[in-house]
């Protein structure tokens, strides 16, 4: 006799049990939640900024202040994430290829900047390096300026975009392991030109999805940056900082058009990693399971 539960077992399963009602109130929602929390904002923002004309914007963006925001956000990006690429490979490796104590606590410090606020991290960074700071004196005495600078805005966006390579980096290696690397090395090849003929290729996509959601965080990083930098007007203000000054200011049209410009280097951003994603689907599949 049957076992009706043997029997049930072998029953084609279906994707949903949904009507067709059901399902097309599920996709309108989902649409207009789209529509409403994403789309029109932009639309909104591109529009303000094109209120007053296309030359009323491209003069708002081409005030000495705001070229200053440009280069500077730029200049960070520039630094910092070619910084964390390093740093986040460095990491990944050492996670996915080796075994060692305390490999558990340095992937919960790798997410440790998820978890925290990034205006708390900027503050961290002031009381760090403050003038009365714990290294403030020290600082002062030979000459060496970090907040209100450079050098603060730099580690204040080092810091918020350090997760990002790694924890791209770290499910592909561990779905890799240790066989190709194992393999160079036992036909003689040195760690080096392992690392540049074998590691460094099977990861090259992954790699670059990392860096671009690096980049974009960088560019749009506001918390830590805002409370590290003073925002000091033609020194130390990013394209996010001088939105909110130029914003606060009443300037409107000049404040959406540092929004749009941020926005269409968001959206160049988001439009690589589509197409990163559509062409190398099967070497970025490990990257989703985290």
């Amino acid at each position: 006799m049957s076992d009706p539960a043997a029997l049930d077992r072998h029953q084609p399963l279906r994707a949903t049990t949904e009507g067709p009602t059901v399902r097309a109130l599920l996709t309108l929602g989902v649409l207009g939640l789209t529509l409403v929390l994403l789309i029109a904002p932009l639309a909104v923002v591109f529009a303000e900024a094109l209120r007053d004309g296309f030359g009323a914007a491209a003069a708002a963006l081409t005030e000495p202040d705001a070229l200053s925001a440009i280069r500077l956000t730029l200049l960070v990006a520039a630094v910092s994430v070619p910084l964390n690429a390093a740093i986040g490979l460095a990491a990944a490796w050492a996670i996915a290829k080796f075994d060692f104590r305390g490999k558990a606590v340095l992937i919960t410090l790798i997410d440790l900047p998820f978890s925290v606020s990034p205006v708390v991290a900027g503050l961290a960074l002031v009381l760090l390096y403050g003038a009365h700071g714990w290294l403030g004196t020290w600082l002062q005495a030979h000459d060496l300026r970090i907040v209100f600078a450079f050098p603060g805005l730099l580690l204040a966006t080092l810091f918020i975009t350090f997760p990002f390579v790694a924890r791209e980096l770290i499910p592909v290696m561990t779905e890799q392991g240790r066989a190709e690397e194992e393999a160079a090395l036992t036909l003689g090849a040195s760690g080096w030109h392992m690392f540049r003929t074998v590691t460094l290729p099977n990861v090259r996509w992954a790699l670059l999805y990392g860096v671009l959601l690096c980049n974009a965080r960088a560019m749009g990083e506001f918390g830590a940056v805002a409370v590290i930098s003073g925002k000091i007007r033609g020194q130390t203000t990013t394209m996010p900082i001088m939105i909110e000054m130029l914003y606060n200011e009443y300037l409107s049209v000049a404040a959406f058009s540092m929004a749009a410009l941020l926005a269409a280097l968001a959206l160049l951003t988001l439009a690589l990693k589509s197409l990163l994603e559509w062409r190398h689907a099967d070497q970025l599949a490990a990257t989703r399971r985290h």
